[in-house]
């Protein structure tokens, strides 16, 4: 972000009355605390979708003071949220009170010290945010928020990979629904053969590994402490995914195009068979009248694939977290703010369109979607995926998807198979990490 989004954020930030002037002390909640006051505005950043949770909790509490700054949600891995907090510590004010990132590798940093100064996340699991509150998120979607046993953010949604499929293409050409990844592939490759022009899927945007590598087990990204990553892309697990990609890529029924691209929409309208992808494809690709339009009674869902003899695990693409300052002067403000964020049906169940982590939010959410007659089956393998996220993929500071952005995606479009692809993609990952300060294994 640069120019004068940038600027007015810097402008606004200090506005919300939470400079550690007075100096912080060591609170009840287990980390240091300004003085607090009650009546002082809390300044909160979103991103332009969550917008509406402000809005919302605005109407819902007016009695809390608040000003609500935009920003680009540290989106595609740009880094915007630590690097402004970065330049806040140095001058030692300005830190909002609440910031909402995309990511869900902030509290990888957000946790630590940084340069001698306290960490910016606020622990939340010490008495700040209810314990009550804490247990009821589904099980595994604080696991990106959590430290050495520490809750420092709250998840805004789960994003949790399934299998989209179009029922009534399916049903036309006679296909059944695959439940296991080799099923999938073959199914592909009957798909090129017998309906050329269809897909089953596509590698095209960042979150490729998430979504296929993720779901497979392959252990690119096993964080196993606060600075510790263990990074082996040649397991079976990972080899097996990188081929069954490459088989898929080259017959033509998984294209190199990202699904956000007006190519993708004009190519493959009305010709997406299958697609494994997150909960959010459904608003953002498949009922969306920008990109693919499918109609009412055809989308079907079906709970992630297993590899042959395994249990189905699958993998999470974003979903965002909320974080309260340490150094907010109005942490009762913030908290209210956060845990309305994540946990209300005003904006949870009525507003927001992913998945919510927090579980009763999220049963009703599903209801409210299934009530709506849009999809071809009822949505309770969201529900299943939501609860069998691999816990070996973890949430560290650098971004994987910028690393497969740089490193993959390229070799793909130059004709590269995956499996040939892997050693270098470990290498670009130890690296990473290794700049990041990571000792890596």
């Amino acid at each position: 972000m640069t120019g004068t989004a940038g600027m007015l954020i810097l402008a606004l930030a200090g506005c919300g009355g939470n400079d550690s002037d007075s100096g912080p002390t060591t609170g009840s909640y287990g980390f240091p605390q300004a003085t607090q006051d009650e009546k002082s505005t809390i300044t909160v950043w979103v991103d332009a979708d969550r917008t509406k949770a402000a809005d919302a909790f605005k109407k819902a509490h007016p009695e809390v003071p608040i000003t609500v700054v935009t920003y680009d949600g540290s989106a595609n891995g740009s880094n915007s949220f630590r690097t402004k907090m970065q330049l806040f510590d140095r001058a030692g004010s300005g830190w909002p009170d609440v910031v909402f990132s995309t990511q869900n590798n902030d509290a990888a940093w957000a946790s630590q010290k940084s340069n001698g100064k306290q960490a910016f996340a606020a622990v939340l699991s010490d008495g700040l945010v209810a314990k009550d509150t804490l247990d009821k998120f589904t099980p595994g979607a604080l696991n990106p928020c959590t430290v050495e046993g520490k809750v420092y953010c709250l998840r805004n949604d789960l994003a949790q990979a399934v299998l989209w499929y179009n029922k009534t293409l399916l049903d036309r050409f006679g296909y059944k629904v695959p439940t296991t990844w080799q099923e999938y592939q073959a199914l592909g490759e009957k798909v090129a053969q017998e309906h050329p022009g269809h897909i089953v899927g596509t590698v095209g945007d960042a979150w490729t590994p998430e979504v296929f590598f993720w779901g497979s087990k392959c252990q690119a990204n096993d964080i196993t402490g606060p600075k510790t990553v263990t990074v082996n892309t040649g397991t079976p697990e990972c080899q097996r995914a990188a081929a069954m990609l490459d088989t898929l890529i080259k017959n033509g029924t998984t294209p190199n195009i990202s699904v956000f691209t007006p190519e993708f929409v004009q190519k493959y309208s009305g010709k997406v068979l299958m697609m494994p992808g997150p909960a959010w494809y459904a608003g953002a690709i498949f009922n969306n009248p920008e990109s693919l339009k499918v109609p009412a009674g055809q989308l079907g869902v079906a709970a992630p694939l297993a590899w042959q003899g395994e249990e189905a695990v699958t993998g999470n693409v974003g979903g965002g977290t909320w974080f309260v300052s340490s150094h907010s002067k109005n942490l009762k403000a913030a908290e209210s703010f956060v845990r309305f964020a994540t946990t209300a049906d005003e904006y949870q169940v009525e507003v927001a369109p992913g998945y919510p982590a927090y579980a009763p939010a999220a049963q009703k959410w599903v209801t409210k979607q299934e009530a709506s007659k849009y999809y071809a089956t009822d949505l309770q393998a969201v529900v299943k995926a939501g609860t069998s996220i691999w816990s070996g993929w973890g949430s560290g500071i650098f971004s994987q998807e910028a690393i497969w952005a740089k490193t993959m995606t390229p070799g793909i479009a130059g004709g590269k198979s995956l499996v040939s692809l892997l050693p270098e993609w470990q290498t670009a990952i130890k690296n990473q990490a290794q700049v990041d300060g990571y000792t890596v294994k």
